[in-house]
């Protein structure tokens, strides 16, 4: 995986503070470029989402071919979802996500950005079922209380003094907890276990997004070219997107309203 942090010493400027406020105005417009291209991603992913299941279900009942629970599905949704395909939806996204992240150095910004619409429109088509899991209501009023919490801890994670880089090891291990665990809750089916994998999920994915907001930060160098400082803006929008989403679908398994 490409690695853009920068361990070298840096040059001393000329004129301090002149090159500090330079520096500064820099560091925003990266910071920003980085939200920019997250929020992006967030709202194709979205429109991914809501365009596929308006497309698998239905209203009509002459339309429909197949049901699941009280949501009638048209032949492309009983494809979909009744299927092997949706597998494939789930997949797709992982495969393009190790491709971008282990090729990402070797692409233009043209491509590496390309790349990730892709992963968040895909993305969004294996999440599409959420809206026949749970009620419409339920998945926006989780999806602004995930909005409120990553902006908070993101503006914290930037803005405190404290290193946040010893978390890091600690939550890397919460996040292979996570993944096995779910991973053996397919199989034993313990709603407890769903609970307690939820939680820890939210709270992991927290972490990392405080995490991750001064780790981006600290991979900004003013010396970088455009084509580095791009391809840095890409991936710290794919770290901050992926926090984003899993701590959404965990606040969802909590807290949404099933239909």
């Amino acid at each position: 995986m490409a690695d853009y942090r920068n361990y070298g010493a840096r040059s001393v400027p000329a004129a301090g503070t002149r090159a500090d406020g330079t520096i500064d105005q820099g560091l925003r417009t990266y910071m920003l470029r980085v939200y920019n291209l997250m929020a992006l991603g967030l709202a194709i992913t979205g429109v991914a989402a809501y365009g596929l299941f308006s497309v698998a279900t239905t209203n009509d009942p002459s339309q429909a071919v197949a049901q699941i629970g009280k949501t009638m599905l048209t032949s492309t949704g009983a494809a979909i979802y009744g299927s092997p395909l949706q597998w494939v939806l789930m997949l797709a996204p992982l495969a393009v996500v190790f491709f971008l992240s282990f090729r990402v150095h070797k692409m233009s910004v043209s491509a590496a950005q390309l790349t990730f619409w892709a992963y968040a429109a895909l993305v969004g088509l294996s999440l599409s079922s959420i809206f026949i899991i749970f009620t419409p209501d339920s998945i926006v009023q989780t999806f602004f209380v995930t909005a409120a919490s990553f902006g908070a801890l993101s503006l914290w994670g930037y803005t405190t003094k404290r290193d946040l880089s010893g978390m890091g090891s600690f939550l890397f291990m919460g996040l292979i907890g996570v993944v096995l665990a779910s991973i053996v809750n397919i199989f034993l089916g313990s709603g407890a276990l769903a609970f307690a994998i939820s939680v820890i999920g939210v709270l992991v994915f927290a972490g990392l997004t405080a995490y991750d907001t001064q780790q981006i930060k600290e991979m900004y160098f003013e010396g970088d070219g455009a084509a580095v400082m791009g391809r840095k803006a890409i991936m710290g929008a794919l770290r901050l997107y992926l926090d984003f989403i899993n701590m959404f679908m965990f606040l969802l398994q909590l807290f949404g309203n099933r239909n």
